[in-house]
């Protein structure tokens, strides 16, 4: 064959390309809705400057900002991962783009990590954001346990993320904003981020996941090490949820 002929070699694109512009889609999209990202940022960043810095609420410390600071880290992850996603996958299957996509060779697997990876790259941003403000007023945490602390965060983020999209797959667009809001809601309520968590004891930590992050990022950021109970907490959300939307999860 001469330089330069024309050889067509169709085929489908390698998964891994085929993900990453999906992912970028994802950003792109989230970035066009910018409603949805100032909702998700808001509400954190009055919790944080009113309970934080006020005394509108009765906390277990003295120390209101370190108390505060990172339940707001953990609620954006919540915000994001769990009630943003829930609500925009419920509608984008009612309107039938989650159908079209079906006909892609993007598969099911596919599409579910590509949310989530594009969900843990807002939470990178909102979480600097955040950290930043609850620094400039005051805040001083201690930077000896990052790692775990994104450790919980990441897993709290997949088991946030996997029930937003089980939800939204198996609900009509309208149900799933009304439980997702109510979720959001009842653990912004009870889940430690502007007033104490109820004593469940352990079990307690599998039923509030947001406490648990929580009561995480509070250990890590003050230099201690996370009980184990929370780990498993974190690791429970991390695996069933993703799993139960992979094996239910619907195009339209």
């Amino acid at each position: 064959m001469s330089a330069g002929t024309f050889a067509p070699a169709p085929g489908r694109a390698p998964m891994r390309t085929i993900i990453g512009r999906q992912i970028r889609m994802e950003l792109l999209l989230t970035a066009r809705r910018g409603e949805a990202v100032v909702l998700a940022m808001g509400v954190p960043l009055l919790v944080l400057l009113g309970a934080g810095l006020t005394r509108v609420t009765n906390l277990p410390t003295d120390d209101r900002l370190g108390f505060v600071v990172p339940g707001v880290l953990a609620l954006t992850v919540m915000s994001t991962a769990f009630t943003g996603q829930a609500i925009t996958t419920g509608y984008e299957r009612s309107y039938g783009v989650l159908k079209r996509l079906g006909a892609s060779p993007l598969t099911r697997p596919g599409l579910l990590l590509a949310k989530t990876a594009a969900v843990l790259v807002q939470i990178v941003l909102q979480v600097l954001f955040l950290a930043l403000v609850g620094v400039l007023v005051g805040w001083r945490p201690q930077l000896g346990e990052l790692l775990p602390a994104a450790g919980v965060t990441v897993l709290a983020a997949a088991g946030y993320s996997g029930l937003a999209l089980l939800l939204a797959s198996v609900l009509k667009p309208e149900t799933t904003t009304g439980a997702a809001t109510l979720i959001y809601v009842l653990m912004l309520s009870v889940g430690g981020i502007m007033f104490a968590a109820p004593d469940l004891g352990t079990a307690g930590w599998f039923l509030l996941p947001l406490a648990a992050h929580a009561e995480a990022l509070r250990d890590t950021l003050t230099g201690h090490g996370v009980p184990l109970s929370i780990w498993l907490a974190l690791v429970t959300w991390a695996v069933v949820w993703p799993a139960a939307a992979a094996r239910n999860f619907r195009w339209e």
